[in-house]
């Protein structure tokens, strides 16, 4: 078997659930700046699918990091389909919350009387952060995608 890089049990993987998991508290933690997000549904879509993808990136980071500095952990067909599918499911469910995100703020901005600039701002970097936190799981689930054929 080649040892895919990004795939599960690898220091790239490793690095890409850290930053999964950086990115995913960091847009938790802005959106959560204001007290009112709760007000809009895609701000509170975003906050709920942040605090669901940093257990399972937390989670991930630390097989990963006993894999890569303890013993290497053999990559076995089950685990990395749960891993797949996990990543598959979260991505999606990232992506959606930072889209519609990004959405409701343009709109907030473009709004008359607009909202606050320093509420806005921050509801911005919490989109951005999560499309960042959508990319590293989007490459970490292609890149057990590719790993998943070669355990059959």
């Amino acid at each position: 078997m080649d040892e895919v890089p990004g795939a599960f049990g690898t220091s790239a993987s490793f690095a890409l659930r850290f930053g999964q998991t950086v990115f995913s508290s960091a847009s938790l933690l802005f959106m959560c700046f204001h007290v009112d997000f709760y007000s809009y549904t895609a701000f509170c879509f975003l906050v709920t699918v942040m605090g669901l993808v940093i257990p399972w990136s937390m989670t991930l980071l630390v097989i990963d990091a006993y894999s890569v500095f303890v013993e290497y952990i053999p990559a076995q067909r089950r685990h990395v389909l749960i891993t797949l599918l996990g990543d598959m499911v979260w991505s999606h469910l990232t992506l959606a919350a930072a889209c519609s995100t990004a959405s409701v703020t343009n709109i907030l901005l473009e709004a008359q009387p607009p909202c606050p600039t320093k509420s806005c701002s921050r509801y911005q970097l919490s989109a951005s952060l999560a499309f960042l936190s959508w990319f590293l799981s989007a490459a970490s689930c292609l890149f057990n995608f590719w790993l998943f054929p070669s355990l059959l």
